[in-house]
């Protein structure tokens, strides 16, 4: 199972990143190959003045591990009441509509606000319904990250970290449910 998460902001050394490398070890420990691709990596000088529709091979290289995966988890901050503006821009350069057409999602919400990134998750999930996505329905939501997150130890509230290990084994079997479904199509 190749499974990317996305570490949904440009900004450097971000509480985004640390919880993606964190679900990465949950993960890998289920038996997932998993990647972060963290958006701080894209290659925004390579966009800069709308060059859509044009041939870009760093752009092309960047997304190429997202449209081969098996599953996505996206791991989105509350920026300003919403999600970072790179995630935006990164789904506007992804092939349309076949880059999300039935692929599996999960959400994990982090802010430090007392609401852990509910409403950026929530304005995400609009655009990925429409790319018509197939939306795992566990969405975690890490309030206070600062507070409340610890790289080692994930969730310091135990109910919480409680939410977050069903959504990752969960997540795994809905994605091995939703690719059998395509093999047996095959068939």
């Amino acid at each position: 199972m190749n499974l990317k998460i996305i570490s949904s902001t440009d900004r450097p050394n971000s509480n985004a990143l640390k919880v993606s490398r964190y679900v990465k070890g949950l993960y890998e420990k289920k038996g997932a190959d998993t990647e972060v691709i963290s958006l701080q990596d894209f290659p925004l000088e390579e966009v800069v003045g709308g060059r859509y529709g044009r041939k870009l091979p760093a752009i092309e290289e960047f997304r190429e591990p997202v449209l081969n995966a098996d599953g996505l988890i996206f791991v989105i901050p509350e920026y300003n009441g919403s999600f970072p503006g790179i995630l935006k821009m990164f789904i506007d350069y992804l092939p349309f509509p076949e880059a999300f057409e039935k692929m599996p999602m999960a959400f994990i919400g982090e802010a430090n606000g007392a609401f852990g990134g509910l409403r950026a998750v929530e304005q995400f999930q609009m655009v990925a319904n429409y790319r018509n996505a197939l939306q795992f329905p566990e969405r975690v939501f890490i309030p206070r990250v600062k507070k409340e997150f610890s790289e080692i130890e994930g969730i310091r509230d135990e109910f919480k970290q409680s939410l977050l290990e069903s959504q990752v084994e969960n997540f795994v079997k809905f994605v091995e449910s939703v690719k059998q479904k395509e093999m047996d199509q095959l068939v």
